[in-house]
């Protein structure tokens, strides 16, 4: 198998496990569940930021486009994704306590599937330009679906789905993610994918912050607001380290 589409279907794979994740909303206790939670959404919302601006906005930019074009790639990525949740009048909820009504939690699959496809397609894409591109790429995004898919599957349960029934359909909308990683690898042989860096740079500067951002700014309380900015923080760090470290 080649080498590159083995890292995409076993990176598709492991994106759909994670949606497994959502399972420990059963375990733990609420308050234990908010204190992980609302800190795991900063961190993540830092790691796709340092993601979008240390690795994939650069690649854009020395793929040999034009910066004009990189730059409209960057907003048409954050502009899809701004566009889908306005479609689906569906804002993404990272938290389990929300309290959601039964037709909300099929647009939330149907928004997970779709907005995973893309995810799929972009992340393939920088895998395809260079594995290592890939692996950060991929903990970026995967930084983001644990707090999201914790979300996720709490407010299916609490719309009224039995669990096991929410979880076998929360992955399954996940496994879009590897659908659209093979999409891009067969289109790969006949087009330049190295649009889809400055593209899922876009991607990720949305999730950050227009979703994940607002989740966690402005607390009421000093310290929760303290641990927040420190996991935010702690993301972009991680991001400029990986940089640091995998730069020749």
């Amino acid at each position: 198998m080649d080498p590159v589409l083995a890292w995409i279907v076993g990176g598709g794979l492991a994106m759909s496990a994670i949606a497994m994740v959502g399972s420990a909303t059963l375990v733990l206790s609420e308050r234990t569940l908010q204190r992980v939670l609302l800190p795991l959404v900063a961190f993540a919302a830092g790691s796709l930021l340092g993601g979008a601006f240390f690795h994939m906005l650069p690649v854009g930019l020395e793929a040999g486009m034009s910066d004009v074009a990189v730059y409209a790639l960057v907003l048409a990525g954050f502009a899809v994704f701004f566009g889908l949740e306005q479609f689906l009048h569906w804002h993404h909820c990272h938290r389990a306590d929300v309290a959601c009504k039964k037709p909300l939690t099929y647009l939330i699959l149907i928004g997970d599937g779709l907005h995973n496809f893309l995810g799929g397609l972009a992340v393939a894409g920088t895998f395809l330009i260079d594995i290592r591109l890939g692996v950060v790429t991929w903990l970026a995004a995967a930084a983001h679906e644990v707090p999201q898919e914790l979300g996720d599957f709490g407010v299916l349960v609490h719309g009224g789905w039995e669990k096991r029934r929410a979880l076998f359909y929360n992955v399954l909308s996940a496994l879009t993610f590897l659908a659209g990683g093979l999409i891009a690898y067969a289109a790969s042989f006949r087009l330049d994918l190295s649009f889809l860096a400055p593209f899922a740079a876009g991607n990720f500067i949305y999730i950050g912050a227009a979703d994940l951002i607002p989740e966690v700014k402005a607390h009421a309380e000093l310290r929760a607001n303290v641990v927040h900015f420190a996991a935010f923080a702690a993301g972009v760090a991680l991001m400029l380290a990986v940089k640091l470290t995998l730069e020749p």
